[in-house]
């Protein structure tokens, strides 16, 4: 059964479901590697090694400061697809208008947080001097604007976990295009535009996702019955609201360590010095690409056992499961390969200056073969956030980060320098597949669904 773009996930063919809704996904995710490659490129070949850094540097901050917020939509996509699978959609419609209220609130109060504590925050990861200023800059205006991101999110959240992945991807499509645009209209200084330099990139990412959101409500409204423009449907269910954050709030904490994890690391890249710092914000792009593949198939498998748990139908969990780790690690390791063999001509595409070269291909070399496990850690979580499971994937995460990651870079960068640093990084992927997958095998993640049918292995 299909409602406009949206999928019924509990009939039909398993593969095709999982095709012909990750497609989209995966270009959903290219498009926003593209619209993060496109700045990165824009900053790091006309304004300068410095200011890619500072854009670099500003990255795990926001991300760590946003991670609550992102987690209460991962919740919202669990849930809108368990009811969904449920066929209870009343409950629906009050998933969404709750979780619209909570995430308006909590988004103006993080962007409040992020402009004011810019600088002790900055410091706080030991940014280098010679370009704080310019990173103060970029992450005053991003989280200035963070409440269209937000809404973005949590509108493209919904629609996944009803099915529908074909109309975020055009809302995606029309921000990437719009900000390529802006971006060198703010950083050249085009027209009555002056020259803005980091700023100017900022400012056109917070137009562009504006821009992108307003077009998703319109949309919404004029498509389907799942916003209406009532009072009633706008106060919050606090049964919900606890519901949402039973999920959310784990997941979000995971968002957290991994954001400060990625915090504490890239205070220690900074202290190698600007070089290092930009040629690991190149390599960071470059392992955004790596990660589209699994990051669509971790994103359908949500959506796909969120609705077949909700109807009680366990096989087609364990297929979904199947099909999107094959798929995920099939496409991954061709991109690993390209990695690890070509790994200069990569990084020249955001800087060709030879330290820079030198620093980011290293990084390819060694942790282009994380990206094959991270592939399958991506899938078995979106497994467990699929069945609500979000404390055992925040639990999972802690241990693969802080127990092996943060220690292994330090002490082997103390005996390798940059190079013990990317180590790190290969052995902690390594570790988190075991410790997914070890999780997975038990099945205990099977009983974490909040709504639903009895569990059956019929299909």
């Amino acid at each position: 059964m299909r409602q406009g773009s949206q999928r019924d996930f509990t009939q039909g063919s398993i593969p095709r479901h999982i095709l012909m809704f990750s497609l989209p996904l995966f270009a959903g995710n290219l498009l926003q590697m593209l619209y993060n490659v496109v700045d990165s490129i824009w900053v790091g070949q006309v304004i300068g090694k410095h200011a890619l850094g500072a854009v670099s540097v500003s990255q795990p901050l926001i991300f760590a400061l946003i991670s609550l917020v992102v987690g209460l939509t991962m919740a919202t996509t669990t849930l809108v697809g368990q009811y969904r699978g449920a066929g209870n959609e009343e409950m629906v419609r009050r998933t969404i208008g709750t979780s619209l209220t909570l995430l308006a609130v909590l988004g103006g109060i993080v962007g409040v947080l992020g402009v004011a504590l810019r600088y002790p925050l900055l410091n706080l990861i030991s940014t280098p001097e010679e370009i704080i200023h310019d990173s103060a800059a970029y992450l005053g205006v991003f989280m200035g604007g963070i409440l269209a991101l937000f809404l973005y999110n949590t509108l493209g959240a919904i629609l996944r976990g009803l099915g529908d992945a074909n109309t975020p991807l055009i809302a995606l499509a029309i921000a990437t295009l719009l900000n390529i645009v802006l971006d060198g209209i703010f950083i050249l200084g085009l027209g009555p535009v002056p020259q803005m330099g980091v700023p100017g990139v900022a400012i056109a990412t917070v137009i562009a996702q504006g821009v992108s959101a307003v077009w998703l409500v319109r949309w919404i409204l004029r498509k389907t019955d799942l916003i209406r423009l009532n009072r009633d449907y706008w106060r919050v269910d606090w049964d919900l609201a606890g519901r949402i954050f039973r999920i959310g709030l784990p997941a979000g904490l995971q968002q957290a360590v991994v954001s400060f994890g990625m915090v504490t690391v890239t205070a220690l890249i900074n202290s190698f010095g600007p070089e290092v710092v930009a040629a690991f914000g190149a390599a960071q792009r470059l392992d955004q690409a790596a990660f589209l593949p699994s990051m669509s198939m971790g994103l359908a498998v949500t959506s796909v056992v969120a609705q077949n748990l909700g109807a009680g139908k366990l096989n087609r969990v364990s297929s979904a499961v199947r099909w999107c780790a094959g798929l995920g690690v099939l496409i991954t390791a061709v991109v690993t390969a390209v990695a690890v063999i070509k790994p200069t001509i990569l990084i020249a595409l955001f800087n060709r200056e030879p330290d820079v070269l030198a620093a980011g291909s290293l990084y390819l070399r060694i942790n282009g073969w994380s990206y094959i496990f991270f592939a399958l850690v991506f899938v078995l979580g979106g497994v467990m956030r699929g069945a609500g499971d979000t404390m055992s994937t925040l639990v999972l995460t802690i241990i693969g980060l802080w127990v092996v990651r943060v220690p292994a870079a330090y002490l082997l960068a103390a005996r390798m320098g940059p190079a013990g640093i990317w180590t790190g990084i290969l052995i902690s992927a390594v570790a988190s597949f075991l410790l997914h997958l070890g999780y997975y095998a038990t099945g205990r993640w099977k009983r974490r669904a909040l709504v639903g049918a009895p569990a059956t292995e019929n299909s």
